[in-house]
């Protein structure tokens, strides 16, 4: 499992902060629910973390600030220009900053800090480039080495893998990375006319399975580091106007895992933290019955709870 940890940095773009407040406050009691079912059930994984969460204030973050910034043709993509309108305050943000979360999902057990960069940097966004993007990585490891994380594993944000950074991220200690799914629909490109369709399908292969299971033997994986531990499915948060279709989501997922136990493969599944931030009760439920289900799975065949970097150690030794 991984989960994407990024606060407003990561929507900013697509939501104002007032229309998604619920879901930024929400992920204070999110995260407490998430890892004390991570602790119930000895689940493993990997919490990729924007670097800008790491700081208390605005005023904290400036004396981290690369020496290169994406240059961004769409400029409500840079985060810099939108810093640039944050006050200036020593109060607690908890839409934007987060150290105290951070914090606590290190003292669980078996729970992996990762990256998922330094300012939620778009990898295939017209404007960027490879240097800005070493800086971007550069600081995001920088400011996880001062809090005590040394980060082995990257998410890239909207799941916008740049093959071109792969090298990039390898030297600077990166060995792991989380691809997208086989299916056409799950590939990630700049804004096209063909988003929409992609949306739509990726929204009915929650419910019904258009992509098959998404799983994969672990010597498909092609052994350049950085890994790519691919994404299966992105766990889909509870939407009160589909609730009438829970019980195929669920099956959805479930059929998924089973099929993984059975042939021994490899099933990854993903979300962020915000997506739970509404409807909490019927997430954490919801989420309760897959890891049951996992239960049930490792008594009968032996199934295992991984995090990226564990299974990227694994993958070293073969």
């Amino acid at each position: 499992m991984s989960l994407d940890f990024e606060l407003y940095w990561g929507v900013r773009d697509q939501f104002t902060k007032e229309a998604y407040t619920d879901n930024l406050l929400g992920v204070q009691q999110a995260i407490p629910a998430i890892l004390k079912l991570f602790e119930q059930y000895r689940i493993h994984a990997t919490w990729a973390i924007v670097g800008f969460l790491y700081f208390q204030n605005k005023q904290e973050l400036l004396a981290y600030l690369p020496s290169i910034k994406p240059n961004y043709i769409d400029r409500t993509l840079c985060p810099y220009k939108y810093l640039d309108s944050l006050p200036h305050c020593s109060q607690v943000d908890p839409f934007h900053f987060s150290p105290s979360l951070i914090q606590l999902i290190s003292t669980y057990p078996f729970q992996e800090i990762g990256t998922h960069t330094f300012s939620h940097y778009y990898c295939l966004a017209k404007g960027q480039s490879s240097r800005a993007f070493q800086e971007d990585l550069k600081q995001a490891i920088a400011v996880g080495k001062k809090f005590g994380y040394v980060p082995h594993s990257i998410v890239f944000p909207r799941n916008q893998v740049n093959e071109k950074y792969l090298q990039i991220c390898k030297k600077m200690g990166i060995t792991s990375y989380r691809g997208t799914e086989k299916s056409w629909f799950y590939q990630t490109s700049e804004k096209s006319h063909k988003q929409w369709i992609k949306r739509f399908l990726r929204l009915i292969d929650a419910y019904l399975p258009l992509s098959g299971h998404n799983c994969y033997q672990i010597d498909q994986i092609k052994r350049d580091i950085p890994f790519n531990i691919a994404a299966s499915r992105f766990l889909r948060p509870f939407s009160k106007s589909l609730r009438v279709f829970e019980i195929f989501r669920l099956k959805r997922i479930l059929s998924d895992l089973t099929y993984a136990a059975k042939k021994g493969a490899i099933y990854h599944l993903w979300w962020h933290p915000h997506n739970f931030g509404v409807n909490l009760r019927e997430n954490i439920i919801f989420l309760q019955k897959i890891l049951e289900h996992f239960l049930k799975l490792q008594h009968r065949y032996g199934m295992k709870s991984m995090n990226m970097d564990e299974l990227s150690q694994k993958l070293s030794a073969i």
